[in-house]
């Protein structure tokens, strides 16, 4: 395996990562701005009102991302073991 492959695999290791994790984190992000614009409009400072929603909702996409969260780790997986047997 040479420094170009590990460079390679490297980087398609860290997409995976930004492709799996991004999802989960933009729908936080999108329910914390809404939890905080409620919060400024209404002018309640509950505390827990900003992490209870943000918790449930991530729940909420982690089970409805989680078939495709898997296909790509399984595809990503496929594919070391294919370069693995290769190299053997």
């Amino acid at each position: 395996m040479t420094e170009a492959d590990l460079l390679l695999f490297a980087r398609e290791s860290i997409f995976l990562l930004l492709e799996i994790s991004l999802p989960i984190l933009l729908v936080s992000l999108v329910v914390g701005l809404l939890v905080a614009l409620f919060q400024a409009l209404t002018q309640i400072q509950e505390v827990t009102l900003t992490f209870v929603p943000k918790i449930i909702a991530v729940f909420l996409s982690l089970l409805v991302l989680m078939p495709f969260m898997i296909r790509r780790i399984f595809d990503f997986m496929q594919t070391i073991a294919d370069r693995i047997i290769a190299i053997g």
